[in-house]
């Protein structure tokens, strides 16, 4: 048999980080180092009694065995519209304007193979979630980097783009509340992107999974709740950070229903929709979505405050991350690897997120506060911070 070759699209790839921080983990286990892992974005919080019962039931019952609808099931896609309405003053069709995901991640992922052809731009945040970036080679786009800098708020500069790249962008990705950064965006920025997506004609792709993880008064924003965001934009959301369903696999797409035909028009050629007991269970979690995000808020606020206070850093107003600076004398990495071998501690480094993530790591609230308690203590004791 001949050599294997990857195709082009994969070598163009930037190298998994996160699967070196795994085998950093593996390694330290091995030697008896006793962890306490910071560095995953995954609830350790369990998923609600009542959307476990659901989706058991829901599972027992043959009609929800066969193939499901593409776009998900018309109850599921109602009971998203009436919560973005409850929660956001959004008002949807259900019927055109939400379009059901086997989670956010999903749809992220494919959205740039409906609108984007060889050579066109993306305009990719950084840092950021390394799908926007990932999504964009494999689909054959060209990613143009916009910094997300302290001084600007973690927010990029629209008015630093290449006029010859604008000319040839179609899609535009943000995230606000925001991973890594859990920087916040208010209405003012957003209408500002939707001025710049009609004048450049431009797709916006908002992606929300942490609207409903916010401390000490703080609201976060739908996009679609900013005059003119749903001619140019959809949203991602999702119930993974909401519900700590990240296993289900479910989430949603809502906003502009031409943008949502063409990913639907992906989806209808590369999956077959998402269990419909899962759907029905969805349905649940959503009924009881506001008492769920307020209580998990609770007990990642007290981490955050922990976290904070012990290690002398600025408390984020949403989402279970601190976007944290490395002390003097170390990269990310660097200081990624010393808190793995000295305290036993794992963060993520910033750089994983893109080069202008240099120079942060982020912690996420993950463990219970007893745990982040020892971690502080193991921090503070090494002078590491």
């Amino acid at each position: 048999m001949k050599s294997i070759t990857y195709a082009e699209r994969i070598n163009q790839l930037p190298p998994y980080l996160f699967a070196q921080i795994d085998a950093m983990k593996a390694e330290a286990r091995a030697a008896g180092i006793d962890i306490i892992d910071l560095s995953i974005g995954d609830p350790d919080l369990p998923t609600p009694k009542p959307v476990i019962e659901t989706l058991c039931k829901s599972a027992s019952d043959p009609n929800t065995h066969r193939y499901p609808t593409y776009d998900g099931m018309r109850v599921f896609r109602e009971a998203v519209a009436s919560w973005y309405k409850r929660n956001k003053g959004v008002k949807l069709d259900p019927e055109k304007e939400v379009v059901a995901l086997i989670g956010s991640k999903e749809g992220i992922a494919h959205i740039p193979f409906a609108f984007i052809n060889p050579g066109d731009y993306v305009l990719v945040p950084d840092p950021a979630y390394p799908v926007y970036l990932n999504s964009t080679i494999l689909a054959g786009g060209k990613p143009y980097i916009l910094p997300l800098l302290p001084e600007n708020g973690f927010k990029p500069d629209l008015t630093e783009i290449d006029p010859e790249v604008l000319r040839r962008t179609k899609l535009l990705f943000l995230n606000y509340p925001n991973n890594p950064t859990a920087a916040l965006a208010d209405e003012a920025f957003f209408k500002e992107v939707v001025d710049f997506a009609k004048e450049h004609n431009i797709i916006v792709c908002h992606d929300n999974p942490y609207s409903e993880i916010v401390y000490d008064g703080t609201r976060a924003l739908s996009f679609l709740e900013v005059d003119g965001a749903r001619d140019v934009g959809i949203e991602f959301n999702s119930l993974s950070k909401t519900c700590n369903m990240t296993g289900w696999r479910i989430g949603y797409a809502l906003g502009n229903p031409d943008i949502l035909a063409g990913l639907l028009k992906v989806k209808t050629n590369i999956d077959s929709g998402i269990f419909e007991a899962v759907q029905l269970a969805g349905i649940k979690a959503l009924e009881i979505a506001d008492a769920v995000a307020g209580e998990n808020s609770a007990i990642y606020r007290e981490r955050r405050d922990v976290l904070c206070r012990g290690l002398g850093l600025e408390p984020p107003l949403a989402t279970f991350y601190v976007w944290a600076p490395v002390p003097e004398g170390y990269d990310s990495m660097s200081y990624t690897e010393m808190l793995l071998s000295k305290c036993g501690i794992v963060v993520t480094p910033g750089v994983g997120f893109g080069a202008h993530g240099e120079g942060f790591v982020r912690f996420a609230l993950t463990e219970d506060v007893e745990r982040i308690k020892v971690a502080v203590e193991r921090i503070s004791e090494g002078m590491l911070i």
